[in-house]
């Protein structure tokens, strides 16, 4: 497994920058559904913008189903985006503490790369009412789980990519029984 978040604000570049670390088999996970013209343009211009040969997956609400589904050594799993999931589970009432919880427990499992898009909305003014202010927190907790398993965190500002937490490589052992860093092992 190799999981890897890319956070950032709005038109920050994140999907962009998640898309070009694309290699095999690519599987696009959107979360969003088209629920107006506007939706619905934004839809096509991700698509439009990703290219051919990707398999695109519609999954508003099972994550933990179509990684299972689509999991695969070799394969590229790119979901895009949490923040619409989170705002999925949250409109129809589901406990989104357990549906995160699953989230990162199947992540332990899987073989492939997946790569997640999620949006950093803890940066501004405290929200005005209480469902906002609920979806914040609750980002803030999604965002902190996932990125606590996460092999590797990316912020993206302005369209460049910050690493928060790189993934660490294990040090080979050679001959004189030293790692590669020259350290005893």
């Amino acid at each position: 497994m190799s999981t890897l978040l890319v956070l950032g604000g709005a038109r920050s570049g994140k999907s962009r920058y998640a898309e070009s670390l694309a290699k095999g088999q690519k599987f696009y996970v959107a979360t969003a559904e088209a629920s107006d013209e506007e939706m619905d343009r934004r839809i096509e211009a991700h698509r439009q913008q990703r290219g051919q040969g990707w398999e695109t997956f519609e999954v508003p609400l099972d994550l933990v189903g179509a990684l299972q589904t689509i999991d695969g050594k070799g394969r590229f799993i790119l979901i895009d985006c949490l923040t619409i999931w989170l705002s999925n589970l949250m409109i129809v009432k589901l406990d989104v503490r357990a549906e995160i919880e699953m989230l990162c427990n199947s992540l332990k499992k899987t073989k492939a790369r997946v790569v997640f898009v999620s949006n950093e909305v803890g940066m501004g003014i405290v929200p005005a009412n209480a469902m906002a202010r609920a979806f914040r927190d609750e980002q803030g907790f999604l965002n902190q789980r996932v990125a606590e398993i996460a092999d590797e965190v990316v912020f993206m500002t302005a369209g460049l990519p910050m690493v928060l937490k790189k993934a660490r490589r294990k040090a080979t052992q050679g001959k004189t029984g030293k790692s590669s860093r020259g350290r005893k092992a």
